[in-house]
């Protein structure tokens, strides 16, 4: 039971869909990355996850550059629902960032 539990906890990391926890984990464990929040700059400025920046889709592919200039960084992106920020790591693995996560949780669940 513990193995499947672990092979599906990996395949969900392969493929870069991710929960709160399964994020939590890799930043605890990664020192070297960006967690990018990709709402707009008033819902960032309503809450955001600590150490979040923000950088709205609409603006994901012209403003990374200005934020990781290597692309094997680990970036984790996040948004309300999960829908911008799976948008936002396709967007980035087409530009060529290898290490991209999206967090599917809603964010209400990981402000609260």
């Amino acid at each position: 039971m513990l193995r499947k539990i672990k092979n599906i906890f990996y395949r969900s990391i392969s493929n870069g869909e991710i929960n709160y926890d399964q994020a939590k984990k890799i930043m605890n464990n990664n020192t070297d990355f960006i967690l990018i929040d990709v709402r707009s700059k008033q819902e960032y400025l309503e809450g955001h996850l600590i150490s979040a920046i923000n950088i709205p889709l609409y603006d994901i592919e012209k403003n990374i550059f200005n934020v990781v200039e290597d692309k094997n960084k680990t970036i984790i992106v996040y948004c309300s629902s999960g829908s911008r920020s799976l948008r936002a790591k396709e967007i980035l693995k087409q530009l060529g960032f290898k290490n991209v996560y999206n967090i599917k949780t809603n964010i209400n669940e990981m402000l609260y």
